[in-house]
């Protein structure tokens, strides 16, 4: 099984800006994308940025597009999701995610997931 540890979450002010890392454990070699999803209270899981393994090709959802970023380091066997100019909007539970096939933005395509870390943005 693979094992997911996110960190980085916090409150921070509209336009600011924060990191979240994701550190995979277990049988990871198997893993062919990391992605991060979101879900803010009421609302549903949404996608929010993924990255091929091996690649390294990036896919992030139009919200977000421009603003975040995300990249990993293989060696760490880590993904990070920097997030600049921040947004109320934003606020949400975000979650890492490991996938095992290429359907990048299918939530079900992700067999493994981390616990949340929460991002507050405030006004």
């Amino acid at each position: 099984q693979v094992q997911l540890v996110e960190s980085g979450g916090g409150l921070v002010q509209a336009g600011g800006s924060l990191r979240l890392s994701c550190a995979a454990s277990g049988r990871t070699f198997n893993i062919y994308t990391m992605g991060w999803f979101r879900q803010a209270p009421g609302k549903e899981r949404e996608f929010v940025a993924a990255i091929t393994w091996s690649g390294g090709r990036t896919f992030y959802a139009d919200s977000v597009k421009g603003r975040f970023t995300i990249s990993r380091d293989n060696a760490k066997n880590t993904v990070y999701l920097q997030m600049n100019d921040l947004k109320p909007e934003d606020t949400a539970v975000y979650y890492c995610a490991a996938g095992l096939d290429p359907m990048i933005t299918t939530e079900k395509s992700y067999h493994y997931w981390g616990q949340g870390t929460q991002v507050t943005v405030s006004s």
